[in-house]
């Protein structure tokens, strides 16, 4: 009998777009269930971990992921609310905020421009096609501002997004053990670093941390978008690698 009724239930999910969302909410909570059994451990990462489960559901079941994607951009949608609602526990640490703009201003100039350009170097020295290291240059910020900037400045989206998710996880991961082995205690200076080097992955990471935290995250994630959007192409440009 249950075995009916859940063939039932598969048949009328499938056929609808909230396959595409029951099955992200269901990936997630089991990802962070299992992250939680684990004692937190950074290297289950809720979010890398039902990216691993969505694809073998997809595998699996022959799902094309435009059909996936009908029902999972309902939770796509709700990104922009929740980027927005990053301003409520960043407003409570204002006063902090007021006596750390000049460190914070002159980490993210140096933190954008290290981020896109240490990885182009990189990639350049190990003989990276032009396409591939234009690709590269905004990795660690959002995902739609980076395709943005990975478009304008002739590099190819797709595997931009791709490598953004990436470091997002990757951050997420090491983070918090590298600010432990560098002995950095404040949560302000953890926080921004994550934000500014992991965008959203990191401030969700940087949240189950604190609520300080998470706040600074989420400032450096905004900002390092806006900033890279305006000074990547111009470095990019200075140094000849983009026309």
């Amino acid at each position: 009998m249950a075995e009916n009724e859940f063939f039932r239930l598969w048949v009328y999910l499938s056929a609808s777009p909230l396959l595409g969302l029951t099955a992200t909410l269901i990936a997630y909570q089991s990802a962070y269930a299992l992250y939680r059994y684990a004692g937190n451990n950074p290297l289950l990462n809720p979010v890398a971990i039902s990216v691993l489960f969505l694809i073998a559901l997809l595998m699996l079941t022959d799902t094309p992921y435009t059909e996936y994607f009908e029902g999972a951009q309902f939770v796509h949608f709700l990104l922009g609310p929740a980027t927005v609602a990053l301003a409520v526990p960043l407003y409570k640490q204002l006063n902090k905020l007021r006596t750390l703009w000049l460190p914070l201003v002159t980490a993210l100039l140096v933190g954008v421009a290290f981020a896109g350009l240490s990885a182009v170097g990189i990639a350049m020295a190990l003989g990276a096609s032009k396409a591939t290291l234009l690709s590269l240059a905004p990795k660690s910020v959002t995902a739609p501002i980076a395709m943005g900037v990975a478009e304008k400045i002739g590099g190819l989206p797709s595997l931009t997004a791709a490598l953004v998710v990436i470091t997002g996880i990757v951050g997420a991961v090491i983070g918090t053990k590298v600010f432990d082995l560098m002995r950095i205690k404040d949560d302000s200076i953890r926080g921004f670093s994550l934000g500014l080097t992991s965008h959203g992955i990191g401030t969700a990471r940087a949240f189950q941390q604190s609520e300080e935290m998470g706040a600074f995250s989420g400032l450096a994630m905004a900002l390092s978008a806006f900033t890279t959007a305006i000074i990547l192409p111009w470095l990019l440009s200075l140094l000849c690698i983009i026309d």
